[in-house]
């Protein structure tokens, strides 16, 4: 009977506990931004659409009107909701009738980027590519939606690939890389400014041919988070991007190769590029093998016919002899 009674008293101090952390996380949300969009208490005649905004702010106007955002209206699911600028901004009436009073409208001019990245969040949410944004590297390190995305467009032209600047002219097949998504500039260009350790990568002589423009960084990565490491799509283990593309490497095997399947892909390749061929770690595969299997090195060394005798040129190419490195079906030495 006294271990129910104790059982009972700790079950209540630790829903005291969590009540007592739910409240203080609460608190703290809204210090930091991570509270919902604030709300403006307004009738239906303080929104006098976003034609009034034109007058002071036309550029941006004229760059908004071609824009998603722009055209929120003629959604089924937004009937009855803030359109255009009113949408993020609020209501416009006191703000346009007291001559532009900055403090009758909602400004993202001195929010933090926690703050006006939950204004986006508002509405860009229940996707899987968004919601885990609270939790990726970019929300911890205060990089917010706007240091991308632009909510008013772009202010680069659209379909013109001289908006993007790549290492060579591949960039006039794909004009659509600069506009995607509202961004404010091509997507790698975006990432090399905060990534600048993956640009001179991406200029070794064997890389993936991002800078050239077959390929967007978000191929691999999700900037808005995950839960692998480095932000790699999916979640179903860092090697997915990589397999997505390199398909005959994926397996399951009947004979794996133990350290594709505990460390991946990156034991031996480095994903952005590489000085060696294969983007290879080591300047030879010999030279990966044997960081793992030390002991052939030593096998038979006098025996000049030993088929990893290391001092004879024949036998220190060891993909010669396995080649299905990565998994085979038929051999557990995996040869081909």
């Amino acid at each position: 009977m006294t271990s129910i009674k104790n059982l009972k008293v700790v079950l209540l101090c630790g829903f005291i506990v969590l009540l007592s952390a739910w409240i203080v996380m609460g608190t703290y949300s809204k210090v930091t931004g991570t509270s919902e969009v604030e709300t403006v208490n307004a009738a239906a005649d303080d929104y006098i659409g976003s034609d009034s905004c034109k007058d002071c702010h036309e550029d941006v106007f004229k760059s908004f009107s071609d824009t998603k955002h722009a055209k929120l209206g003629k959604l089924d699911n937004w009937k009855g909701k803030p359109e255009g600028c009113e949408s993020c901004h609020g209501p416009g009436r006191a703000h346009f009738e007291n001559g532009g009073d900055k403090t009758k409208i909602i400004s993202f001019k001195n929010k933090n980027s926690k703050q006006v990245s939950e204004t986006c969040l508002s509405c860009h949410a229940g996707k899987e590519s968004h919601n885990n944004f609270r939790r990726g590297e970019h929300w911890r390190n205060d990089v917010g939606c706007t240091e991308c995305h632009t909510a008013h467009g772009p202010d680069h032209g659209s379909e013109k690939p001289g908006s993007i600047t790549f290492v060579n002219g591949v960039s006039k097949e794909n004009p659509n890389t600069a506009t995607t998504a509202m961004l404010k500039a091509g997507e790698p260009q975006l990432c090399i400014a905060c990534h600048t350790e993956a640009k001179q990568q991406f200029n070794k002589p064997f890389h993936h041919k991002v800078l050239e423009g077959t390929m967007k960084c978000s191929d691999c990565h999700n900037a808005h988070g995950g839960f692998e490491q480095k932000q790699t799509k999916l979640s179903v283990g860092a090697d997915a991007a990589c397999i997505k593309c390199h398909t005959d490497k994926q397996g399951p095997f009947v004979f794996e190769h133990g350290p594709l399947k505990t460390e991946g892909c990156t034991a031996c390749h480095t994903p952005h590029g590489s000085n060696n061929p294969k983007m290879l770690k080591r300047s030879s595969v010999r030279q990966l093998c044997l960081e793992c299997h030390s002991a052939i090195s030593n096998v038979d060394g006098g025996a000049p016919q030993a088929p990893h005798n290391q001092s004879t040129v024949r036998y220190q190419n060891c993909t010669i002899c396995h080649a299905k490195i990565h998994g085979s079906n038929t051999s557990a030495a995996f040869f081909r």
